[in-house]
């Protein structure tokens, strides 16, 4: 993700993400099994996710009314039970439920806060695969970020611009909302005509009919809830192939057409030498969006996996942030949001090596302007590797510090282990999570040099450390 500073709003309708940081406790164990918990104990957003099941599949049906800003829906849920369950939990924010179904049988089924209860008629065995069903409808909201940022399904004004990090799937569809938990995704995305709805992975089909249009987009490699979109609009659409024969997807708002042309049409350059230090593009597809979001909307883009959303007509430089996502907190997922520095750390080095392919400084002159500040900027606010609250998921220590991080790493165990690092680390975790100490772990089985202090000090050290490599 990229991000501007945050300006203060007015009060709005707004749904509140307050909820997400309150803590829920386990059901109580009977004879037909246990509650699956609300929460997985995420220590940023203890609220968010489920326990008791795994997720594999989404097939999300999604019929939107732009003018009435109004969604019927109907979202299938394939999973695996982790124990034996008597009931579990989805998480959807809003919107009105009118049935539940488990394999095919009705579900009692009621509703707290972002938590929707499901209790099959008969309990669930460990390790036994079910589908749940479930029909709702209303008008999705958008919602307020920890950090005072804008995410979920944010209207336009011409449609929908959607984006979910950290919490802004549940507010249009229903599930394990945590990046633990990855799935595929089949979206079957109902529009007026005239509208483009456009969604991860790759579009299966588009059928017009009685002044409506059905797109159908198909994402097999697993994705975490928050990388999932379902942006609609009247978007320029162009549909291409890299030189080496990977589909691309693109799709601009007319308004920011101009703007974007440059940056885009690097999108084959850019992948090519991003896979060249990154290693094996990790998807089947790539791609992006660009629309044109109210003013309010201040950040700039997220990295919805295979087409990265941008609030706006993007740089290249913004282009190759989050395209380096897709390797670095798309394919490699943290296995909770106290990891993001494993996402946006790497996405600030990428960076930091294209301008320095551009003819810019190099990342050791991007690292000493940083190290040179005074010991009040906000990068030294907090260690990246331990944000302390909500609101520090996405702040500047995450990014630069981050970044400071890998380029102390790279000083340490030298050109040649570093750059076999930056490909090695994303060829392990391909499609997976990881976190902190997987990577720390990683990078001391590469080398002689103890690495203890460095990250003791550059990860998880307080202020602005005293020494460098």
């Amino acid at each position: 993700m990229n991000r501007r500073p945050h300006r203060s709003c007015g009060a709005t309708a707004a749904l509140s993400v307050a909820l997400l940081l309150s803590s829920c406790t386990s059901g109580t164990a009977t004879a037909n099994g246990a509650a699956g918990r609300g929460g997985v104990g995420d220590p940023l957003f203890p609220a968010l996710g489920n326990g008791g099941y795994h997720v594999s599949h989404y097939g999300l049906d999604l019929d939107y009314d732009v003018a009435k800003q109004h969604l019927d829906a109907t979202a299938a849920i394939t999973a695996r039970a982790g124990q034996d369950l008597r009931s579990f939990q989805l998480d959807l924010q809003g919107l009105k439920v009118s049935g539940v179904h488990v394999d095919g049988r009705a579900a009692d089924f009621s509703r707290k806060g972002h938590k929707l209860t499901v209790r099959p008629p008969a309990g669930l065995k460990k390790g036994a695969t079910f589908r749940t069903t479930v029909a709702y409808s209303g008008t999705p909201q958008e919602m307020r970020d920890a950090d005072g940022a804008w995410e979920g399904w944010i209207q336009t004004g011409h449609g929908v611009f959607v984006s979910g990090e950290p919490a802004g799937a549940m507010t249009w569809f229903p599930g394990n909302n945590h990046p633990s938990d990855k799935a595929a995704y089949d979206f079957r995305i109902t529009v007026p005509s005239g509208y483009t709805a456009v969604a991860n992975g790759e579009l299966r089909s588009k059928r017009e009919a009685g002044g409506q249009a059905t797109y159908e987009w198909h994402s097999e490699e697993p994705m975490a809830s928050y990388l999932a979109t379902a942006t609609i609009g009247k978007f320029d659409v162009r549909e291409s192939r890299t030189p080496q024969g990977m589909p691309l997807y693109v799709a601009v708002d007319p308004t920011e057409a101009k703007a974007s042309k440059e940056p885009l049409e690097r999108l084959p350059e850019i992948l090519n030498w991003e896979t060249g230090l990154f290693g094996p593009y990790p998807f089947s597809s790539a791609g992006a969006i660009v629309d044109h979001t109210p003013t309010r909307i201040d950040w700039i883009a997220l990295e919805t996996q295979t087409k990265p959303v941008y609030a706006r007509a993007p740089h290249d430089v913004t282009v190759v942030h989050e395209t380096a996502h897709q390797w670095f907190g798309d394919s490699v997922t943290p296995k909770t949001w106290r990891d993001t520095w494993l996402n946006e750390g790497f996405a600030t080095y990428a960076e930091w090596l294209w301008q320095e392919h551009e003819g810019g400084r190099t990342p050791q002159q991007q690292f000493d302007k940083l190290y040179d500040s005074d010991e009040d900027n906000p990068r030294w606010d907090f260690p990246p590797g331990e944000p302390a609250k909500a609101s520090q998921v996405t702040a500047t220590p995450v990014y630069e510090r981050g970044a400071m991080v890998l380029q102390q790493l790279r000083k340490a165990v030298g050109d040649k282990t570093f750059f076999s690092i930056l490909k090695e680390w994303p060829a392990k975790y391909r499609h997976a999570n990881a976190d902190s100490k997987d990577f720390i772990a990683f990078c001391q089985q590469r080398t002689d040099e103890d690495l203890t202090d460095l990250f003791d000090d550059w990860l998880y050290g307080e202020g602005r450390p005293d020494w460098e490599y």
